[in-house]
């Protein structure tokens, strides 16, 4: 882990900050965009999507997985075995250097691991994305419980991701308020 550490703040530099920012960017713009509207085409209506819900709510999960045609369902499998692989390692990379750069100084007093909690998050939604995975592949033969562990994976992700934004947020109130 301190090696992991070690290398994300000699990564972190404003020049890899912009690659990790244009880098982010396509993927919302694009990738994702392109990915629910398809799935959106193929179901035949708007539909939600499964990773973007909020919260911890297995009821939801499984009507959109009942909203979802077949092949909406295996197209949105191919997305989570593919674009949704990528993703996370953009904005885990791209959180971590923002965090690094904003802490270098490290005047909060913060472990300088800090850097590395975007991986955390990212392992949850790998795990999120693997549930995901198997319950569109699997549908209709899917089980409660691989709900509830999709369910409380999402929730994990959201909540760590939370709390590096709280951090971002923090860290540049702090380098825009005057030093005394």
């Amino acid at each position: 882990m301190k090696n992991f550490v070690d290398f994300l703040h000699r990564f972190a530099s404003v020049k890899m900050l912009i690659v990790a920012v244009v880098a982010y960017a396509v993927f919302p713009a694009y990738f994702l965009k392109n990915a629910e509207t398809r799935i959106n085409q193929l179901t035949g209506k708007p539909v939600e999507i499964i990773d973007l819900g909020i919260g911890f709510n297995p009821e939801r999960t499984r009507q959109l997985l009942d909203t979802y045609t077949p092949e909406a369902r295996a197209y949105y499998a191919s997305v989570e075995a593919t674009i949704d692989v990528a993703y996370p390692i953009v904005y885990a990379f791209l959180f971590a250097i923002i965090i690094a750069l904003l802490y270098r100084q490290n005047r909060h007093g913060l472990p300088r691991w800090i850097v590395a909690l975007p991986f955390v998050g990212l392992l949850f939604d790998y795990t999120e994305n693997f549930f995901i995975y198997q319950l569109l592949a699997q549908y209709p033969d899917i089980s409660d419980t691989q709900i509830l562990l999709c369910e409380a994976a999402k929730l994990g992700k959201w909540v760590v991701l939370g709390a590096v934004l709280l951090l971002i947020v923090y860290g540049l109130v702090r380098r825009l308020m005057p030093q005394k």
